[in-house]
This record gives structure tokens, C-alpha cells and sequence, in this order.
């Protein structure tokens, strides 16, 4: 399938696709016999690829941390173990910042009653 196509089934936009590509996230297959353009082929596994970017994209993984993810992930290099502890860490990460935003929050909270009291 072509990279429009691939945007229509992933939802993801065309200029993101070709940032993923271009960071190394997939890569589609060009036509070596055609040379009037640059189309680029992409077969199914690239639309599950993609949609476990999204997935951890929205989970809170950096491309880095996905990329990296995804080549260890396809070529079977993460055991069941392996791969528990990477969204183990991930979930302790969100609750770090989960704690952070709280008490950012709560100083905002302060700071709006100060106001409201005439104390700034």
C-alpha cells in the first residue's frame, strides 16, 4: 500500500508517517526498476507497527524509547520478562510524574486562595 493509504487505515497524518519513517521507526520498500518516482510500498506489518507507535506514543513513550522498543520487539530479543519490566518502568515513570503534577497543582491551589484573599 501506498503512504496515503497507510494514513487512511492508521488515522496517523501523512507528514507524521515520513517522520516516523525518516526516524527509523519503519521503513517502506521502493521499487528499485522504477526510477521516475519515489513511491514507497508499505505491507501490513507496518500498519501494526504503527499503531503500536500511537499505543505507546499516547502510554508515554518517547520515539527513542519506541524505536528501540520495536527492534527488539520484532526481532524477539525481549523475553515475557523483558518486556514486563519495560512497562513496568513506564508505569513507574507516569507515577513520578502523576506525584509531580499533583504537587504542582496543589501549589496552584495555594496560590489561587492567596490571591482570592488579597495576599498577592
Amino acid at each position: 500500500m501506498l503512504i496515503n493509504e497507510l494514513a487512511k487505515r492508521t488515522g496517523v497524518p501523512i507528514a507524521t508517517l515520513r517522520y516516523y519513517e525518516n526516524y527509523g521507526l519503519f521503513k517502506g520498500i521502493s521499487d528499485e526498476k522504477v526510477k521516475t518516482n519515489n513511491y514507497k510500498d508499505y505491507d501490513e506489518s507496518i500498519v501494526e507497527k504503527v499503531e503500536i507507535i500511537v499505543g505507546a506514543k499516547n502510554a508515554g513513550f518517547t520515539l527513542s524509547e519506541i524505536k528501540h522498543l520495536l527492534e527488539n520487539w520484532f526481532s524477539n530479543r525481549l523475553s515475557i520478562e523483558n518486556k514486563i519490566a519495560v512497562v513496568n518502568k513506564k508505569i513507574s515513570e507516569i507515577d513520578d510524574k502523576i506525584r509531580q503534577l499533583k504537587q504542582a497543582k496543589k501549589l496552584l491551589v495555594e496560590a489561587m486562595k492567596d490571591i482570592e484573599n488579597g495576599g498577592c
